[in-house]
């Protein structure tokens, strides 16, 4: 992945086209060398979610060009890359994992991340009926190795539709389900960078089980 964060790297100080065209043959090798590791990952979260099917790694991975159309900021590259891997890849609506490689910014995580508001209601209505099940899995020691926060802002008060004297309302307030893990760039191109991911990513299956079983009715 050394090659990965370079090119990120160097782009971050040349957005634009025409850098862009210049080292696109380079730019070319980062994106298959994400492709080949979106598939790993994916044939890895297969042994032990068996809800994740073989995924064209090419669904999982996000553009590397900018929608600039409604933004002040008209540089044309994101300085970084990424894939979702869920039923559906990118696009997918459940719960899933992701990778994002990006020079001193690169994480690993998953869940689901800003829902729409049926689905966010749905998971909020099952912590409401379930919540050990749910603190079980965030206050396990192994994935606390991980992951510690939800990745996310947070309403100030009940949502709509909760009890306000909720014993574990600080649960529903969530405005996403997802966790996130810092990866220092060493990490991302050294040699502990698979099982270190893949690690990750086992801890984060019993979440992932949870929130796509309060959306199993509507989606």
């Amino acid at each position: 992945m050394q090659q990965v964060i370079q090119f990120l790297s160097e782009l971050n100080k040349n957005n634009n086209r025409d850098w862009f065209n210049q080292n696109r043959k380079v730019y070319e090798e980062c994106r298959d060398k994400v492709l080949f590791y979106t598939e790993l990952f994916n044939n890895e979260i297969r042994k032990f979610d068996k809800t994740i099917p073989v995924i064209d790694p090419k669904a999982c991975l996000f553009r590397i060009f900018r929608d600039v159309r409604f933004s002040k900021d008209k540089r044309p590259y994101k300085t970084n890359m990424g894939s979702f891997i869920a039923k559906g890849g990118r696009k997918g609506t459940g719960a899933g994992y992701y990778f994002h490689i990006e020079p001193e910014a690169s994480f690993v995580g998953g869940g689901l991340y800003m829902p729409q508001p049926e689905p966010l209601k749905a998971i909020r209505t099952q912590i409401y009926q379930n919540p050990d099940e749910l603190l079980d899995i965030i206050q396990d020691k192994n994935f606390k190795k991980y992951f510690t926060e939800f990745y996310d802002h947070k309403l100030k008060t009940a949502p709509k539709g909760f009890p306000k004297d909720f014993e574990h309302i600080a649960l529903l307030r969530h405005k996403s389900y997802a966790f996130g893990f810092q990866m220092d760039d060493e990490v991302v191109s050294g040699d502990d960078f698979v099982n270190t991911t893949v690690d990750a990513f086992g801890e984060l299956y019993k979440l992932n089980r949870y929130i796509n079983t309060a959306l199993e009715n509507i989606l």
